[in-house]
């Protein structure tokens, strides 16, 4: 491979007007998480112990139970963040890829030219769906952002979706 990581025979690929890279957010880190599971375990084990010594030894049980499903949520919750989309814009085409958290990957070639960016917007909350349409058929994108956050995105998005429009300009040196 040379350099630039090109093959001989490769196509030269088209500098990307626009791209993104959209993951859910999620507020825990691991070592936030690993703090919250020792502190939720050791007040379950106190309490567990306590209710041992008065008698009422199956709680020990549930309450060890409760902070295996705790754990389990989680868990749960961060594979699910391992899901990810990615829009790029170049002047020819629009790439929309979805990678579930299962690693399942779906891939979109769109004509940016036939795009059309629409929303679906709440009055009191802002912009709750983002959708790409082409030849009468609607591609939801963004939906881990905010509200707030898809208003950017579809704001930086459309821009992008008009200069590819637009077609490449020349500049003429003196």
């Amino acid at each position: 491979m040379d350099r630039d990581n090109s093959r001989p025979g490769d196509l030269p690929t088209e500098p990307a007007i626009f791209a993104a890279v959209i993951t859910p957010h999620r507020s825990l880190s691991s070592t936030g998480f690993l703090i919250f599971m020792l502190c939720i375990g050791t007040l379950s084990f106190a309490s567990g112990v306590v209710f041992l010594i008065l008698g009422a030894w199956p709680v020990f049980g549930f309450l060890g139970l409760d902070v295996l499903l705790v754990y389990w949520a989680f868990r749960a919750n961060f594979r699910a963040a391992r899901a990810y989309e990615e829009v790029t814009v170049t002047p020819t085409e629009l790439t929309v890829r979805k990678v579930s958290h299962r690693g399942a990957v779906r891939e979109w070639t769109l004509n940016p030219v036939w795009v059309r960016l629409d929303r679906a917007v709440h009055e009191e909350f802002g912009i709750e769906r983002l959708f790409l349409v082409s030849h009468g058929r609607h591609l939801s994108i963004a939906s881990f952002l905010s509200p707030d956050e898809k208003a950017s995105f579809a704001t930086a998005l459309a821009a992008a979706l008009g200069e590819a429009r637009r077609g490449p300009t020349r500049t003429v040196l003196d």
